[in-house]
């Protein structure tokens, strides 16, 4: 609670002209100087997913319940060779 009201009363201060800021000086980054390397290589085998429908049996609510077959979506992941 403290930091919030002490936030307050320096924005405040700033706002009403009682704090001045001014730059005196602008940054700047040292220079630094990189020679050679060479980036990592990699080989990637990514498995196939493989995504398709098969039916299967679901309860479906209506008025009263009976079993509907519907198609749903499944997935096969192939590992790569």
């Amino acid at each position: 609670m403290r930091v919030i009201l002490m936030l307050l009363v320096a924005l405040g201060a700033i706002s009403l002209g009682y704090v001045d800021i001014r730059q005196t000086r602008t940054a700047t980054l040292p220079s630094v100087e990189v020679k050679g390397g060479e980036p990592p290589a990699y080989d990637v085998r990514a498995a196939n997913v493989v995504v398709g429908e098969a039916n299967t049996v679901v309860a479906v609510p209506t008025v009263g319940r009976k079993d509907k077959v519907v198609q749903v979506p499944t997935v096969d992941v192939q590992k790569p060779r």
